[in-house]
């Protein structure tokens, strides 16, 4: 897919490839009482079981379910290496996904699961307790920059893109870049979800985050932070705005946070000797 990958171990999950209508047509009435058809995102329940342990529920819309499951276990810390996973199985009869992992202790994810913070993010996220605890140890390149024309670029490619959005609303996006070449798009109800889906591709993929561009619809949280952090990417962009604690975050590992990204006006709130700043055209 790219340069950063690793093609010393593709190892990969056997997987099924669930698939399901992510929009759904319903029948309104407008301001004026004049009924019409439109379309709404079809939400749905996963519950994930690991070892046949029920882990967690995660609302949903099913657009990557196996990448957002084998994602939701990177980023939660509960498989370290993608050989663990042996198998990804999503049913959406049953609204289930069932994992067969190496290694498993039931026990210790009990003690992190109690230990959880629930989060702002959209559909109820999470991170485990001792992620946090580990933040301080993440190292991110010290030699990736991002230029202007490279970000407003970014921005006028998501703007273009065709999306669940455009024809439903109620979804948050999340895309990967390398330069300004969109690489991973996902959407969701929720943007952990979606960011999530994109660890899990990326993990598959073997793409390395040390020179990519993370860009979501949604705030940068915390939460948002961690994760990009934890997938290696320097640079968050988001459309929204950031919280407090996202930015202390940002700086304590020099992340480039962009906020109110939109047309050719962004604010950088972290990570300022990353971004290269041009002159007007």
């Amino acid at each position: 897919m790219n340069t950063h990958k690793n093609n010393a171990d593709l190892y990969r999950p056997s997987m099924s490839k669930a698939n399901i209508d992510l929009i759904a047509p319903i029948n309104v009435i407008d301001e004026k009482g004049r009924e019409k058809e439109t379309f709404i995102p079809a939400e749905r329940p996963l519950t994930i079981y690991v070892n046949k342990f029920e882990l967690v529920t995660l609302m949903t819309l099913g657009a990557k379910p196996e990448a957002l499951v084998l994602g939701y276990l990177r980023n939660q810390r509960i498989v370290s290496k993608i050989n663990q996973v042996k198998s990804i199985q999503v049913d959406w009869d049953t609204n289930a996904a069932a994992v067969v992992v190496d290694n498993f202790n039931s026990k210790s994810i009990l003690e992190k699961v109690e230990k959880k913070t629930v989060t702002t993010g959209c559909g109820q996220g999470t991170i485990f307790g001792d992620i946090q605890e580990d933040f301080d140890s993440l190292k991110l390149s010290e030699f990736a920059k991002l230029n202007q024309s490279t970000l407003i670029s970014i921005i006028d490619v998501i703007r273009k893109h065709e999306s669940v959005y455009k024809k439903a609303g109620s979804v948050h996006g999340c895309a990967l870049f390398e330069k300004d070449k969109m690489i991973l798009f996902v959407e969701d109800v929720g943007r952990h979800n979606a960011v999530d889906s994109i660890a899990g591709m990326m993990w598959l993929e073997r793409l390395r985050g040390e020179n990519l561009v993370f860009y979501t619809t949604g705030r940068l949280t915390s939460e948002m932070v961690i994760k990009g952090a934890q997938m290696g990417i320097p640079f968050l962009l988001s459309r929204s705005g950031v919280t407090q604690m996202g930015v202390q975050m940002a700086r304590k590992v020099n992340l480039a946070l962009f906020g109110r990204c939109s047309g050719k006006h962004f604010l950088l709130f972290s990570g300022f000797k990353r971004f290269l700043l041009e002159p007007p055209q």
